[in-house]
């Protein structure tokens, strides 16, 4: 996408990308860890967003679509596909070289599955974690079954496929 627009047109479709998304993980208690080119991280603690973190998490990756133009009359934002899983994580600072540069990061096995979740995910779909799935506590019978291969995991890994706008939205 960068490739073939002006600098400051790019930079106009991030904002507006990212003001989408910002608004929308506050507003389902997400904690958001970054904010990087055109990735958007967001955290469900279940400290932060309490004991129905996991269907935040899901209707918050359901209202990402909607909110960047998948499902409805208006032209995508970008081009995105999002991962939702659930798991343990070290969530804490890490530290450069002698102290000179830190960072809040969110690390692990689980991230790192996130994170592949993501970059497996088609245009305008949400991959969602068999594990995520369940303790959401929402009825995601309805959504395609899907093998995915993802790397650093041994096997293949089930997900659900939330696209739109041929699924039906959840309440949340």
């Amino acid at each position: 996408m960068a490739e073939r627009m002006a600098p400051a047109e790019f930079a106009d479709a991030i904002k507006r990308f990212y003001a989408a998304a910002t608004e929308v993980l506050i507003r389902t208690d997400a904690y958001i860890d970054k904010l990087v080119a055109d990735e958007v991280v967001g955290l469900y603690f279940p400290l932060f967003a309490g004991k129905s973190h996991a269907r935040k998490a899901v209707g918050g990756a359901q209202e990402l679509l909607r909110v960047s133009g998948y499902g409805t009359a208006h032209a995508p934002l970008l081009p995105i596909g999002i991962g939702v899983h659930l798991g343990r994580a070290y969530v804490g600072t890490v530290m450069g070289a002698e102290g000179t540069v830190a960072d809040l990061a969110a690390l692990g096995h689980d991230v790192n599955i996130t994170a592949r979740l993501s970059s497996k995910a088609d245009v305008g779909e949400v991959l969602i974690s068999e594990a995520a799935c369940a303790a959401s506590g929402l009825d995601l019978e309805h959504l395609e079954r899907r093998q995915v291969e993802l790397k650093g995991h041994t096997g293949p890994f089930g997900v659900r496929v939330m696209r739109p706008p041929t699924h039906r939205f959840l309440s949340v």
